[in-house]
């Protein structure tokens, strides 16, 4: 572990909320089973710009590994169970061994590979609680959302097509109104 991955896990034992959806989300003890996204990158992004507020999430990014049922019900059922746990969060539990469809892309091997696909690389870093440590999953690293860069993935760097998904992303998202700080080339 590096010194960034460990001032994360810091952050995030410091939060309690933050704590109490990890430990939900363990009670479901699903393979391969990580929060991630937004969950992660704001949380950070509002540390490293001293914000006392969290700021909204439109969504809990739950992703697990599971080849063996692709069924989207099931993630409904997950999201239901969840919300059973915790009322009144927007949980969005997905399975990466699917999601290669949606993606258009070859079939992914593990929820690091999942991640590994995600279109921004700050977005792609998840955080797990197992027997009470937190663990961390970033395949590019945590250092460009400490040092509050957005680039993409190279997936999507080097699809045409993709990066353009990429740059529209960006631009919706309006994320240097939230975050002015964020380097975004």
């Amino acid at each position: 572990m590096n010194k960034r991955e460990a001032e994360l896990i810091d952050i995030i034992q410091k939060d309690v909320w933050m704590l109490k959806i990890l430990k939900a989300v363990e009670k479901l003890n699903l393979p391969d089973c990580w929060v991630c996204a937004g969950f992660i990158r704001n949380k950070v992004w509002d540390v490293v710009h001293n914000y006392s507020e969290r700021t909204h999430l439109n969504d809990i990014d739950v992703i697990y590994f599971d080849p063996s049922n692709f069924s989207e019900d099931v993630e409904k059922k997950l999201e239901s169970d969840l919300l059973k746990m915790i009322h009144d969060e927007p949980w969005s539990v997905k399975n990466q061994a699917r999601m290669h469809i949606k993606n258009h892309s070859k079939p992914y091997t593990s929820s690091m590979d999942g991640l590994a696909h995600f279109p921004e690389i700050p977005t792609a870093i998840g955080a797990k609680i197992t027997n009470g440590k937190i663990q961390i999953l970033a395949p590019y690293g945590v250092h460009s959302l400490f040092s509050k860069k957005v680039e993409p993935t190279p997936y999507f760097a080097l699809d045409k097509e993709l990066h353009t998904i990429y740059q529209q992303r960006i631009k919706t998202k309006k994320w240097k109104q939230i975050w002015p700080d964020l380097l975004i080339p």
